[in-house]
């Protein structure tokens, strides 16, 4: 779960970090207000869940709240990554002397989490970590013990030399850990962590991803979900009990399992066609699910042949069938649609399919082999 800038920076301010005082805007007479509180000098950013901010135009300095207003008008007009701006950040502008990246992020290959420090932040830091690598700290976190002040004080005194700053520093990402370790975060991202002329080190810009499937544990974080992050097709997905991921592809899938699911999106690779979604259906065996996941899928116009894959244990074959035939019912399923079950009930199961003229296959690779020539021959008919 990604969040704004403006929630990341709340959650920073919760932890203890230093992050400008401002205020969310909707409108350019909103911005002018918080503006005016500000003193007049502000920044006005746009809250869009994408990079390049900045180099899109969406963030910019203004020197009074009628510039603020003016600026906030055209900002809120923009589409950033086909994104449209319907909110803005208004703070404080900080006289910046340095800036610095830094982040706690899950280092997947080492299993566990890690600090990543560049004392060269900004807007090229992905510039700067694929020309010049060496510049990047990456300083471990040991899932136990937590962050080792002694490793990470040795790490940081080159950028930071004297006590005084490298104290701020250390305690900034002390309690980046700590919010990354207590909320459940994938990712917690300052940049630029700034020097300001009056010798203090502030969060001026920052990036939080939160793990989902820690969402149970956390209800003070359902609220921040986004919309804005997950297509129409995965939040009804998510409403009705699916495990429902968009890709790019022409063969639409269903499968019970996320482990079977990604067995069978391999195998639709591996026999050269591309898998439209990634949806696990769970070990229900509820014939409703069918019902929603094939209204989900036949929303999505680039499918071309739709596959179904049941490997019946929980989740009993004799029920998916049902769903089948109650889905044709109330869908309009516009293209072949290829049935692969097997498991508990499959000989009711393909009984009943076979009496209402479906057909369901046993073999897997058969299955696939038979919706990538149907997926094809369908986009000829359809002269794509």
């Amino acid at each position: 779960m990604k969040l704004y800038e403006y929630q990341s920076g709340t959650l920073l301010a919760e932890y203890g970090l230093p992050v400008p005082h401002g205020g969310l805007a909707r409108d350019p007479d909103e911005a002018f207000r918080i503006a005016e509180r500000l003193g007049g000098n502000a920044v006005i950013k746009a809250q869009v869940l994408a990079g390049g901010r900045g180099k899109a135009g969406g963030v910019k300095v203004v020197q009074s709240p009628e510039e603020a207003r003016s600026v906030a008008g055209t900002i809120l007009a923009m589409t950033i990554h086909g994104l449209p701006v319907k909110m803005l950040l208004v703070t404080e502008a900080v006289d910046i002397e340095r800036e610095f990246y830094v982040s706690v992020v899950v280092n997947r290959g080492a299993k566990r989490a890690e600090c990543v420090f560049s004392a060269a932040g900004g807007i090229e830091i992905e510039e700067t970590a694929a020309s010049s690598p060496e510049t990047i700290r990456h300083i471990p976190i040991d899932p136990f013990s937590g962050i080792d002040g002694r490793l990470l004080r040795k790490e940081l005194k080159a950028s930071f030399g004297k006590k005084e700053l490298l104290d701020q520093a250390v305690s900034i990402i002390e309690g980046m850990y700590r919010l990354f370790s207590e909320k459940d975060c994938s990712l917690v991202e300052v940049n630029p962590l700034v020097l300001t002329r009056s010798g203090r080190l502030m969060a001026i810009d920052a990036k939080i991803i939160i793990d989902d499937n820690a969402l149970i544990k956390h209800p003070e974080l359902e609220g921040l979900q986004n919309p804005e992050e997950h297509s129409r097709d995965e939040i009804d997905a998510r409403s009705a009990g699916l495990s429902f991921v968009s890709l790019d592809g022409s063969i639409g899938c269903m499968v019970n399992g996320a482990g079977l699911a990604m067995a069978t999106m391999d195998l639709i690779k591996h026999f050269g066609a591309d898998p439209a979604n990634f949806l696990d259906v769970g070990g229900s065996s509820n014939p409703q699910k069918v019902v929603d996941a094939l209204t989900i899928l036949m929303r999505n116009r680039k499918i071309r042949a739709i596959l179904m894959n049941i490997f019946g244990g929980i989740t009993r074959c004799d029920d998916i069938a049902k769903g089948i035939l109650l889905a044709r019912k109330s869908i309009d399923i516009r293209v072949p649609f290829v049935i692969r079950l097997i498991g508990t009930n499959d000989t009711q199961a393909r009984e009943m399919l076979t009496r209402e003229g479906f057909h369901a296959y046993n073999d897997l690779s058969e299955a696939v082999k038979k919706v990538i020539e149907a997926a094809r021959k369908q986009g000829q008919d359809k002269g794509a």
